[in-house]
């Protein structure tokens, strides 16, 4: 399992890099994010609740059904929604209330 870094999506806020537990994201010249060395990727998917641009992408493993699966989040004031997109092209929404995430 890894994440995989859309330059073309990334707005270089450093977001990503602050979180990453592994230190594993860097900033190239022009200031977006990139991942060196993906397979050291821990799969915690810290920076991609930090990204608010859409910009990472995390690749689900074949070993949990993954075949191709991605994962990407989208935010909207206290609400996180994990949009699990299938090789198939279907989407599927999975929202949280970070307000209430953590309540119990």
């Amino acid at each position: 399992m890894s994440i995989k870094i859309d330059a073309k999506k990334c707005v270089g806020c450093g977001k990503c890099l602050d979180v990453c537990p592994g230190s594993l994201l860097y900033k190239d010249d022009s200031g977006k994010a990139y991942i060196r060395y993906p397979r050291d990727c821990w799969g915690c998917t810290a920076c991609l609740k930090e990204c608010q641009a859409g910009a990472i992408r995390y690749y689900l493993g074949a070993d949990i059904g993954g075949k191709g699966t991605t994962l990407y989040t989208k935010r909207e004031k206290h609400f996180l929604h994990w949009h699990i997109e299938k090789a198939i092209g279907e989407v599927e929404v999975i929202t949280v209330n970070q307000q209430e995430s953590n309540k119990y």
